[in-house]
């Protein structure tokens, strides 16, 4: 298209209606079960202010930071940033439709039906993914507007949002090299030459410089959790690339961005924006080569879910025999992703469910005040002697994060960014443990007994269910010594 006036009427009463009820079905649910381990994280690191983190970028901690400090220190407030990300998304993806020549049925199926889907509903997290694909989405907008409207302007906004992005997550990366190899084997390849693309890519540069400045003088740390990623989990997540790609905006709609991508490849209409139907392509191939997790490309596929929206919409017209199958579709994804997504199920009930099997996300967020209490028992069941030199060394950051969160003092962890926090005082002769391997312990303390278990007490199965609390004394070297011992990514 060359000129903004001949697209649809953006559908703003339908797309705001949509985006209102999931906004307030995210507010509702945000305070129930509890702080994922990840939130926790951001929590702690989010109190040390920096161009950089080991394993990530800082605005999404600095996001958390802002909402509790704003809005008090509560787990809804502490999400409230997500929600609107969410909303954002939504709001984002009609947009995109529209661009693509969608009138109000195809927005309003774009909307409805993402906003059913766990790429939506798990904003009632604050996550970085759920941060990652706002930038991605509005550089997508941004590029079809550069490329359907003959405008190429358009391209320092998708080189403003790269940059920005850079802050949340450096995988905005993998959308600019997919775009630049889409636009290689798809074209329009006149666009590699264009000056103002360019001119993006230097504003990208730019604004990312601190961070890239960060990871040069520190030894490229993501780097190394790149690494940690692909030898920890990249089997696993090379054997479910392609069921997750099916799956991530929920098995009954994957018919929807499957056709977006098989139109974009083959319409004649569609020929300026092939690129980013490639770039989607590209961005698997890369994931699936680095060893990469499979919701990566999921801001490219939410554009080929766009597009199929277009499709589907023109074919069912004003037929609405027609609409049964795309309006079955969202009602389906939504019956099996609200409850997996969302914590709708009672505390009491859900250790009975496959859910927490099914879904990481929410076995994560249940039981930490009460691992919490459980380890502060232990530290206060010391002798007072012992409890003058005691600190506490976990596992992970989830561990350390609601131990932090709860009133435990004196935490410690060697896990990602928190390693940068310690050591623990040389005059530490008591460790309360948790989660540590014993093979570990045994070469660094004299002794270690162990003293329980964590119990979420709701039989949830998750990561620190049944995990070991000890206490070790003795240590046989010096804490600057052990704490290079103790430092991991993953």
């Amino acid at each position: 298209m060359s000129d903004s006036g001949q697209l649809p009427r953006f559908a703003a009463v339908p797309v705001a209606a949509v985006t209102g009820l999931c906004v307030a079905l995210l507010a509702a649910t945000a305070g129930q079960y509890g702080y994922h381990r990840d939130e926790l994280y951001f929590r702690v690191i989010g109190r040390h202010l920096s161009w950089g983190y080991v394993d990530e970028p800082p605005l999404t901690p600095l996001l958390g930071r802002a909402a509790t400090t704003l809005f008090g220190d509560s787990l809804t407030a502490f999400r409230l940033p997500a929600i609107l990300c969410a909303a954002a998304t939504l709001v984002v993806v009609a947009l995109i439709v529209r661009e693509l020549g969608g009138g109000r049925g195809a927005q309003v199926l774009a909307t409805a039906g993402l906003a059913v889907t766990g790429a939506v509903l798990l904003g009632h997290t604050l996550a970085t993914a759920t941060v990652d694909v706002v930038f991605w989405l509005l550089a997508i907008l941004f590029a079809c507007r550069a490329l359907l409207r003959g405008r190429p302007r358009w391209w320092l906004a998708v080189g403003i949002t790269a940059g920005l992005g850079s802050y949340n997550k450096q995988l905005v990366a993998l959308l600019l090299v997919g775009l630049a190899a889409g636009l290689l084997i798809g074209g329009p390849r006149r666009e590699l030459r264009e000056p103002w693309l360019w001119a993006g890519a230097a504003i990208a540069l730019v604004l990312a410089l601190p961070n890239i400045v960060y990871q040069i003088t520190h030894g490229w740390p993501q780097l190394e959790m790149a690494r940690a990623i692909a030898r920890n989990k990249g089997h696993d997540d090379r054997v479910t690339f392609v069921p997750l790609q099916l799956a991530l905006l929920g098995l009954p709609s994957a018919a929807i961005w499957i056709i977006g991508l098989v139109r974009v490849l083959r319409d004649e209409g569609w020929r300026p924006v092939r690129a980013l139907a490639w770039a989607y392509l590209v961005a698997c191939l890369l994931t699936l080569v680095s060893g990469g997790q499979p919701y990566y490309p999921v801001g490219l596929l939410i554009f080929l879910y766009a597009a199929g929206s277009v499709v589907v919409a023109r074919w069912a017209g004003r037929r609405r025999a027609r609409w049964v199958w795309p309006i079955a579709a969202v009602v389906l994804s939504a019956a099996t992703t609200l409850v997996v997504a969302l914590p709708l199920i009672p505390l009491s009930s859900l250790g009975s469910t496959a859910v927490p099997a099914v879904s990481s996300v929410v076995g994560d967020q249940v039981g930490w005040p009460v691992y919490a209490r459980e380890v502060a028992g232990v530290v206060a069941g010391l002798p007072a002697a012992d409890r003058a030199h005691a600190v506490v060394l976990t596992a992970n950051y989830g561990e350390a994060g609601a131990l932090d969160r709860y009133g435990v003092a004196n935490v410690y962890s060697g896990h990602n960014e928190l390693y940068n926090y310690g050591p623990p005082p040389e005059s530490t002769t008591v460790v309360v443990v948790v989660g540590i391997d014993p093979a570990a312990l045994a070469t660094a303390f004299a002794s270690c007994v162990t003293m329980g278990e964590l119990d979420n007490r709701v039989g949830v199965d998750n990561e620190e269910q049944g995990v070991p609390i000890r206490v070790c004394r003795g240590p046989r070297a010096s804490w600057a010594a052990l704490w290079t011992r103790a430092q991991h990514y993953d």
